[in-house]
This record gives C-alpha cells, structure tokens and sequence, in this order.
C-alpha cells in the first residue's frame, strides 16, 4: 500500500521561502513521475511541478523560476522548494504520481501567504 504523507507547510509572508516535503513508502520515488499539486479555496487541484524518474523537471506557468522540485533518494522523499511566495500561492500542497495517481489523496500539508 503506497503512502504519502505531506509536511513543511505553514504561514509565511509574501516573499517568503516554505520547503516542503513528501515521505513515501510503499513506492520507490526514483523509479517514479511524481507531482506537487496544490488545491485553493473555491478552486480545482492543479499541477504545479513534476519530476521524472531520470530527474527531469517541469512547472506550471505561475510558479516557473520560484518554486524546485526534487527528491532524496536514499530519504524516499519528494520535496519542493518555493520561493517568492505570494498569496496566489496560497493552497493545500499534496504530492501523488503523475500522470497515474499512486495513492489517494492524503490531508495534504497547508500554505499560507500573508500580504
């Protein structure tokens, strides 16, 4: 059974740097494509960053320069870096596979850009 269990959100002012992380078990990261994904209020869930099994990257539109995704592999842990925040950024970060879910989504961890 694939777990992923998400950490490292928090309230942080505008400009301000969140490193969040994704512990997995039940699923080797570095053999996977695995997203960030994030969901604001009144709104759908939405891709933000995807990491290959051979490392490449790609990022949505509106976090493309700000935010890095990565991943630890002897940790099993996915990660994402953002910087610059600004209060759009404001979500429930989740990580899952994609494009093919792993897991169901789990609480997800909370970011909160103040202005």
């Amino acid at each position: 059974q694939v777990q992923l269990v998400e950490s490292g959100g928090g309230l942080v002012q505008a400009g301000g740097s969140l490193r969040l992380s994704c512990a997995a078990s039940g699923i080797i990261l570095s053999i996977s494509v695995m997203g960030w994904y994030r969901q604001a209020p009144g709104k759908q869930r939405e891709l933000v960053a995807v990491i290959t099994s051979g490392g490449s990257t790609n990022y949505a539109d509106a976090v493309k320069g700000r935010f890095t995704i990565s991943r630890d592999n002897a940790k099993n842990t996915l990660y994402l870096q953002m910087n610059s925040l600004k209060p759009d950024d404001t979500a429930v970060y989740y990580c899952n596979g994609h494009p093919r879910l792993f897991a169901s989504w789990g609480q997800g961890t909370q970011v909160t850009v103040s202005s």
